[in-house]
Formats: structure tokens, sequence, C-alpha cells
């Protein structure tokens, strides 16, 4: 039997080849309302058609800049490239603009390509692959380049004015706030910052924590915050719950004390730009200055490598409160001859000598007495402490005003929650909307819970008004003496505690001393006869002066206390 030979195989005909298109739009309302991404494909088809190639995949980007590679489907298509085996050999663009628009990129992406076997072909700008065809990609590469930097030159210029007129530029507004319709031009609808009324409740409420607590125990931490939010069913509002960072976020941003800023930092490096190139916008206040700059105050005073255990607890009657007037940093103990002789030292000249503060020293004895006396002589006089407490009264009362405006806002609030709930229900129950439908259940869901929440609000913003107190001529002139006794008298630990009631900073100069403390400080020791602890770090609002008409200059020997 002869063997069989076997019959040499035909030589296969060249694939087609295959096509992968790359469709590319800057911004996503281009991607929204815009045919460009349609076009390019119906575009690149056609001309994959015209060529006799196949057309493997499409990766789209609605909505991102071609300056840099950050945009998914790029990354997507350029991670396929280099698979094996090879699932295409062109990358299909409609310019090469809307591969990149950076010609370092554009080339070393190019190259990237070519390495896999892989060309890039625009659509509308036919290019060979000989050194001429190469540099003029290139040089359309660099027109691309500059053409964007144009624009985008142009287009914040265009925004800055934007935001100089009082419009908000768009993004999602912060937190406590809405973007609202404030005109129209034309077809453009001009928008403005708006007070959220129930995110503005949960903003204060942050802020009324950090600072004053529940009402059953000290200030609160961001931790404890953020427990507390969550357990009551607080949400952001992209409706997720609160983390230490975003609370943290809420008590740093300035914006609520009724100044926004735009073009703050530059958009990729993150770099902060110029004072001058910055734009301020004024938007509605949540939260007053007085009561942020405290926050602040206090958020760095509670750093953990700033405050130490013996600020608190300390025996010197004025550790804690006593500061050097350069550099801020606190006065600490220091002494001479085996104990004999006690001072407050700069603590930052003590710990980095003097190239970092040239710093002072004062006796402990002197620098308690001055407080002592000059508290007792300029502050705790029955008619200092009547003008101060009467500024106070009348403060509160012109907050309750701003209350009743709140509480008419979370109303309209908590009843247009309620007109959409209704709206919804009525479109379901004559067929215009199906409830079985996802989308509408979510929908539902969150509709009611924004109800709930607002009538929640509106029920303890309804709830009984602060009582203002009435004082009298009496109360105030016992306090006064009862106070000065009290600060002269007694165990350290006691007038340390009395002491810290009723101030917040001793400033140590080198021919004064300035002492800070609030108005609402007073008002509480005034109608408690025992002193309120402070927190295990002081606060530093500048609020009260005891000498507010006049701030003369005194000798080393002498000491001066004044507040703005």
């Amino acid at each position: 039997m002869s063997s069989l030979k076997p019959i040499s195989a035909l030589p296969l005909l060249n694939p087609a080849p295959r096509a992968a298109l790359y469709l590319r739009v800057s911004t996503g309302r281009q991607a929204e309302n815009d045919l460009s991404i349609p076009d390019q494909k119906r575009q690149a088809e056609a001309y994959c058609l015209a060529k006799g190639w196949g057309v493997a995949e499409s990766f789209v980007e609605p909505g991102a800049s071609a300056t840099d590679d950050r945009r998914p489907e790029f990354q997507r298509l350029m991670e396929a490239a280099t698979a094996k085996p090879r699932r295409f050999d062109i990358v299909l663009v409609h310019s090469f603009s809307r591969f990149f628009r950076d010609h370092f990129a554009l080339e070393f992406n190019v190259r990237k390509l070519a390495k896999q076997g892989i060309r890039l072909v625009s659509i509308t700008q036919e290019l060979g692959d000989d050194p001429t065809a190469i540099m003029m990609r290139q040089i359309m590469a660099l027109f691309d380049e500059y053409q964007s930097r144009e624009n985008a030159k142009h287009t914040l210029r265009a925004m800055n004015e934007n935001a100089r007129q009082g419009f908000w530029n768009g993004a999602k507004p912060p937190f406590g706030y809405r973007s609202v319709e404030a005109e129209r031009r034309g077809e453009k609808i001009k928008k403005r910052l708006d007070i959220d009324p129930v995110q503005a409740e949960t903003v204060r409420l942050i802020f009324d924590l950090y600072l004053d607590g529940d009402g059953q125990s000290g200030s609160l931490g961001l931790k404890a915050i953020v427990n507390r939010l969550n357990a009551q069913g607080y949400r952001t509002q992209a409706g997720s719950k609160f983390s230490c960072k975003f609370v943290h976020d809420v008590l740093t941003r300035p914006a609520y004390t009724g100044t926004h800023c735009f073009n703050t930092t530059e958009a990729k490096t993150k770099r902060q730009k110029p004072v001058d190139e910055v734009v301020t916008v004024a938007i509605p206040t949540i939260i007053p200055q007085e009561r942020f700059e405290e926050v602040q105050m206090r958020l760095h005073e509670r750093a953990p490598r700033k405050t130490a255990p013996r600020i608190v607890n300390g025996p010197c009657l004025l550790t804690g409160l006593a500061v050097c007037a350069t550099c801020g940093g606190g006065m600490t103990l220091r002494t001479g001859k085996w104990g004999r002789y006690r001072y407050y030292t700069c603590a930052t000249q003590a710990r980095q000598g003097k190239t970092a503060c040239k710093g002072r020293s004062i006796r402990m004895d002197l620098l308690d007495s001055l407080v002592m006396e000059h508290l007792a002589s300029r502050l705790l006089t029955p008619e200092r402490l009547g003008v101060i407490l009467e500024a106070l009264l009348a403060q509160y009362a012109a907050n309750q005003n701003n209350d009743a405006a709140r509480l008419d806002s979370l109303r309209n609030a908590a009843r247009e929650a309620e007109q959409k709930v209704q709206r919804l229900y009525a479109a379901i129950e004559n067929g215009v909307a199906d409830i079985a439908d996802i989308t509408l259940k979510e929908r539902l869901t969150t509709l009611k819970a924004q109800r709930d929440e607002t009538k929640r609000l509106c029920e303890m913003a309804e709830g009984p008004a602060m009582v203002i107190p009435t004082i009298t001529d009496e109360m105030i002139d016992h306090f006064a003496h009862d106070l000065r006794a009290k600060l002269h008298n007694g165990p350290i630990d006691l007038r340390k505690a009395y002491l810290q009631a009723i101030v917040d900073r001793v400033e140590v100069d080198n021919t004064e001393i300035r002492i800070f403390g609030r108005k609402d400080k007073l008002l509480n020791q005034l109608m408690s006869d025992r002193p309120k602890p402070a927190g295990k770090v002081r606060s530093f609002g500048r609020e009260w002066r005891p000498v507010g008409d006049s701030n003369p200059c005194y000798r080393r020997e002498r000491a001066i206390t004044s507040v703005p």
C-alpha cells in the first residue's frame, strides 16, 4: 500500500485590517446635547467601509479633555492595544486632536502603538509614514496644543467675569447651598448660590456640636460628631454617610461666612494661585465670621502635638493662657537658682532657640498679679460688665429674628418636599408613572426621606425659643465682687478654673499685656456660681475688651488688658 502524502496547504489571503474607533468630546454637556459623537462614529464607519477595514471595537469618551491621559476609555484603548493576540491593527480618530492635544504626549503614544504594530490614522488629516508626514503631524499637534491653551484662557476669563458678577459657574455647590436661577440672558441661564434650608441646618449643627457640644457634655470631636450625625440619620447631599474628612471640610470651608473664592488653584497641578487672581463671590451667610474663626483656632489648638495635658492640669495659674505675642507659642514654666525663681518663658525659644523666636520671659508672680489686678480694675467692675452684657443681650435678640427667618425657610422647604411627593403619587394614580419602575421607587424613597427630614428640622426649630435672661444691677454688683474675691483667694486649681471660665488668652509682649475673652463666657459665669469647666484645649476668640476706648502703652512693670 502506497503511503499518503500530505497535500500542501494553500496560502491564505491577507485578512482585512481591523480598526478600533476612538470617539471623544471635551465636556459632559457636549456629550448630552451635541451630535458630535454620533457624527464621528458615522464618518469613521464610512471611512472603514471605503478602505475595506473591519471595525473591531469602539471606545467612546463622553466629556474628557485631551490635554492629558486621565481618561478611562483612553486607558482602556491603550491597554487593549498591548493585548496578545492583537485585537486591532489601526486606531481611527476623526482628527489627531481627538486623540491628544499635547504634541509630546501624542508622539509618545503614537510610538507606543507602533511598537505593537498599530497605526494611528485620522479621517480628516490623512498622512503617510514618511518623514515629511511625521513632521506635518507634529506641527498639527503643536497647533492643537496652542488652540487648546487659548481656548482654556478665554474660557477662564469668561468664568472669572461671571464670578465677579456674582454668578455660579457650575460644579457641585458646597454642602449647605444650592444653585438657583437668578436671571436669563438669551438662552443662557445665570445661577447664584442660595442656602439649602435642610443642609444649612446640618452645617449649623456641626459647628454647634464642635464648639458647644450637645448640652450633655463638652464640645465634641470630629469622630463623635460623625457618629452622632450618622446615628440620627443625617446624610450628605449625595445621600451617603458622613465621614471625618467631610466634617473637617465643613468646619474649614470659608464659604459659610458669606464669601466663596473662585479660581484659587491650578486645575492640573493644584498649585495655589496668587491672591490677585482669585475672585471672591458674595453668597448668603450660614456661619458668622467670629464663630468660624473660633472653630479654626480650636482646630489648630486641638492638634495632638499642640496641646499637652499639663496645660490644663499644671500648677501655674496662666499655663495654657499665656502666649508669646511674637510667635503665638505658649509661655511655659522656667526656674532659676534651683527653683528659687520662677518665670513664664516663650516655649518656641526654649525648644528651638532665638532663631525661631526672640522670645521673652517674665516673672511668674509679676505676670499673675498684673493679670489679676487688671481684670479686677478694668473688667470686673459693674459699669464695664453692664456695657458688655447689654451688647451681648442685644445680639441675642437680633439672633432671634434670624431664627425666625430660618424657620420660615424650613417651612417653605417642607411644603415643597410634600408637594413633590403628592405630585408623584398623583402621577402614579393617573397612570402617568408606573410604581413598578425601580428608578421611580428610588425617587419616591428619596423624596419621602427629604420630606421627613425637613419636617423633623421644622419641629426642632419650632421648639421653645431661647429665653433671654433678665440681668439686674444687683446681680452684676454681686457677680463682680464675688468673682474678684475668687480670683485672688483660694487654692490654685480653683482660681485657675475661674480664670479659664472667663479668659481665653493672655498675650505677653515686650511693653504690654493683652487679655482676650468672649462675652458669652461672662454671661454664662454670671448665671452660675461655679466655674464652667473648660475643655482640654483652649479657644481663642477675640470678643471683649476691658478698655475699649483707648490702648495706652505701659512699661514692663505694668500691663494693659485689651481685646478688639
